[in-house]
């Protein structure tokens, strides 16, 4: 008796929160399709083509770069620089202030090998959103920002409590089964349930580290947000009172992140953040290095680069909960094994669209089975009672 308490506890726990989640997972899970391949469609929608330069030719000083996207724009303020591994560019960032959502900040697209000016894009405010911006929207947050985040992370909650009784419901609903039947001669409600199980319970595993990763990265925005008032305060607390440096007193932006790669030699410095900019440090260069390795490419290292005397202060530490987001992503994603992995992630949330699918369709067609079961209950009712008085 305590077992069948058991299992219908469960049951009400798989039922309610796939039902309340499911339509929000579809929409992540169909958005996620292509997000998966967002290298590929990017590089297929906008290529790229670099001029040819001699083999072995050394990257372009990034102090050249930023003297000549200064030159450019003379009366803005440099707030970032993306240093792209992968492709020979360098993107710089610019705004008229430091100002958080500053609405004219754009970017500069420079050859990393010989500070020529590729593309000046217009501010960020301006430029269309394209199909690739519509799904990572969707699929993040819902065109809503962090409320949209966070609500989606608790979608994500739903998910994995789902899958968790998915799998603890599965041994004693298909006990009289062999594993992997479906009963294609019984009716469609029956097919669809046991295809539903038998798709669930053979992804799982990827339906659980998918839903669990997404949660964390769900969560990023306000982590991020608490390393700021707690542990970079800290850091940044012995420099209350001094003035922040103008731009026109910063060191050599080169020599910074010179000596960031000295100090992490088995990593790449990919960013550098400006001092005053809202995700550094007012009194620093701001500098993030990563991993050489697939999987390793998505940890990450900041370093504060002192910005008046150019001398590397700290190689910042980054708390556990920032490094399990981190450790999430390429779990995720599945993007650090290249594109067979990107194929098998990509056949996983297709078997999780159909289980997701079969889900509603159950409890739509179990709602009109018993509708109609009651139906013809009443109608023998109404048929075989007396009429009283006659």
């Amino acid at each position: 008796m305590s077992q069948l308490k058991s299992i219908r506890r469960w049951f009400w726990w798989h039922r309610w929160t796939s039902l309340i989640c499911t339509i929000f997972l579809l929409v992540i899970c169909l958005t996620g399709l292509p997000l998966i391949f967002a290298e590929e469609i990017e590089q297929w929608v906008n290529p790229r083509h670099y001029p040819t330069v001699s083999a072995g030719m050394p990257p372009a000083d990034l102090d050249t770069i930023v003297n000549k996207a200064r030159q450019r724009y003379p009366g803005q303020l440099v707030t970032s620089i993306f240093v792209d591994n992968e492709e020979p560019q360098v993107v710089v960032s610019m705004a008229p202030t430091m100002k958080p959502g500053d609405q004219l900040e754009h970017s500069l697209q420079f050859d990393s090998r010989t500070a020529r000016l590729l593309k000046d894009e217009p501010p960020f405010d301006q430029q269309p959103q394209t199909f690739m911006g519509v799904m990572l929207s969707l699929h993040t947050d819902l065109f809503a920002g962090l409320p949209g985040e966070l609500f989606l992370g608790l979608m994500g909650v739903l998910f994995v409590i789902s899958v968790i009784s998915g799998i603890v419901l599965y041994a004693p609903f298909m006990k009289k089964l062999r594993f992997g039947t479906v009963r294609l001669a019984r009716s469609p409600r029956l097919k669809w349930l046991d295809l539903h199980n038998l798709l669930g319970i053979a992804v799982a595993v990827w339906l659980f580290v998918v839903g669990l990763t997404g949660v964390m990265n769900e969560l990023a925005t306000p982590l991020f947000g608490l390393w700021q008032v707690t542990d970079v305060q800290s850091m940044l607390n012995k420099y209350k009172g001094l003035p922040v440096p103008a731009h026109n007193e910063l060191s050599s932006v080169q020599a910074a992140f010179t000596a960031t790669k000295k100090e992490l030699p088995g990593m790449t410095v990919v960013s550098v953040v400006y001092p005053g900019n809202q995700f550094g440090s007012p009194y620093h260069y701001l500098l993030w290095a990563k991993g050489n390795e697939p999987f390793s490419s998505r940890m990450f290292s900041p370093t504060l680069v002192n910005a008046r005397s150019g001398r590397l202060e700290a190689v910042v530490r980054m708390p556990f909960y920032l490094r399990a987001l981190e450790v999430s992503r390429p779990l995720h994603f599945g993007d650090y094994g290249g594109l067979p992995l990107k194929i098998l992630w990509a056949l996983f949330d297709m078997i999780a669209i159909v289980v997701l699918a079969s889900g509603v369709y159950l409890w739509v067609a179990r709602r009109k089975f018993y509708r109609q079961y009651f139906q013809q209950i009443e109608t023998r009712i109404d048929h075989e009672t007396p009429i009283i008085g006659v």
